[in-house]
């Protein structure tokens, strides 16, 4: 019996939401026992039951699906990680299988070979969603003349005058936000995921490098307009105005229904197993994802060190993950210390680290850029947000107020 089918149930009993969101139907198991053992979570998750070893102990025909002991050594074989590729696997050897009937039928029946063309294209599409009919699409925009537009089409960036040239974040759209470090490109990520959270997303905040406490305590730093420094000792260091200030700050916060996933070592395959969760425990919420930052994510293939092939499946991994989840995903990139030996120090493409496939796969790129990081003396703080690649709009620099100290980002005055 195939171990890819072993470890495919014991990781639908491992992580339930799993089975929602299978491709996989029990006819494209191959052996008999395990049709039914899939057939039976279907049953009990369609009854509202789970389908764990204890709710498989109730069934009165345990014996026929193996008995407690063969149950327990499908979670054995459970992967979470996994998960995509045994599915992929499944459907490939299923469709081998497929393909090997309708052949032997075939030759059997001295069929046409337009009939095996047609009887092989069918499984060919076996569950793969991308499908639309045109008559579909068309009926979907019919009334659109006449209806309103709903609002929450993208998620807006929270700063008016990048939301103007990039309309917000996109579904499905890949932003790499690049800077040097202490450019500010952590503030300017939090600032985006508060106001995306605040206008109806569910902001996931993948934080490779960063621990969670130090993410909640900048969002408080710059929600409350509070002096980093403050928050280690609040007790201590804030003033009655502030304390007073606090519990609403909290309130406004937990608003934006925002989640920190903050291990050091991820995976995309482990962030898609957690947006997919995420996703099917706020059914109503869109996500919207923000990684901190690319080249600290876990490749899943070992490049021999290089680092280039090893961005750009990463790359691509994020726009498969936007397109799949349909939901924008914005990630943070370092930027090489070229730029500091140049005379204008502001960053171009070419200063992204592995640039070529981010460059490619990305649909918006920004750089910040903080004249007063590299002249000490001046008295501008502005941040500059340098839009330099748009697919759907123009490129352009928007100027905002940063305030370092407590991390706060807002439009500039007319």
């Amino acid at each position: 019996m195939s171990i890819a089918e072993k470890a495919f149930l014991g990781s639908l009993m491992k992580a339930e939401y799993l089975l929602k969101d299978s491709v996989i139907q029990p006819e494209q198991l191959e052996s008999t026992r395990h049709k039914d053992i899939m057939r039976r979570m279907l049953e009990l998750t369609h009854a509202g039951k789970n389908i764990d070893l204890i709710t498989f102990t109730t069934l009165p025909d345990l014996d026929a699906l193996g008995g407690m002991s063969y149950l327990s050594e499908l979670l054995s074989y459970a992967d979470l990680e996994k998960f995509d590729g045994m599915e992929k696997l499944i459907l490939d050897l299923w469709k081998e299988r497929e393909k090997r009937n309708i052949l032997t039928i075939a030759s059997m029946n001295d069929w046409e070979i337009a009939k095996v063309m047609g009887e092989l294209d069918k499984i060919n599409q076996a569950r793969m969603d991308d499908h639309t009919s045109l008559q579909q699409a068309l009926s979907d925009i019919y009334e659109a003349p006449w209806e309103d537009q709903r609002m929450l089409r993208s998620a807006t960036t929270g700063i008016k005058k990048l939301d103007k040239v990039t309309g917000g974040f996109q579904d499905g759209e890949v932003t790499i936000l690049a800077a040097r470090p202490s450019m500010g490109k952590t503030d300017v990520m939090l600032h985006f995921a508060k106001m995306s959270g605040w206008a109806g997303y569910m902001p996931l905040l993948f934080s490779l490098e960063m621990p969670e406490k130090l993410i909640t305590s900048r969002l408080i730093a710059s929600t409350g307009g509070f002096n980093r420094g403050k928050m280690r000792d609040p007790k201590r260091m804030l003033n009655e105005k502030q304390k007073n200030q606090w519990s609403d700050v909290m309130g406004d916060l937990s608003e934006t229904n925002m989640q920190i996933f903050d291990g050091s070592v991820q995976t995309i395959a482990e962030m898609r197993a957690k947006t997919r969760k995420m996703m099917n425990q706020f059914p109503h919420k869109k996500p919207i994802l923000f990684i901190d930052y690319l080249t600290l994510i876990h490749s899943g293939q070992f490049y021999g060190g290089n680092s280039h092939l090893q961005v750009s499946e990463i790359s691509k991994s994020l726009k498969a993950m936007a397109k799949d989840f349909n939901c924008p995903v914005i990630c943070l990139a370092q930027l090489n210390r070229s730029v500091e030996s140049r005379a204008n120090k502001r960053p171009m493409m070419s200063d992204i680290r592995e640039s070529g496939s981010v460059e490619q796969d990305a649909d918006v790129i920004l750089f910040l850029y903080r004249e007063s990081y590299y002249e000490k003396e001046t008295q501008n703080h502005t941040l500059e947000i340098i839009v330099s690649k748009n697919r759907n709009g123009p490129v352009g620099t928007i100027a905002v107020n940063y305030n370092e100290h407590t991390g706060r980002i807002e439009d500039q005055k007319e």
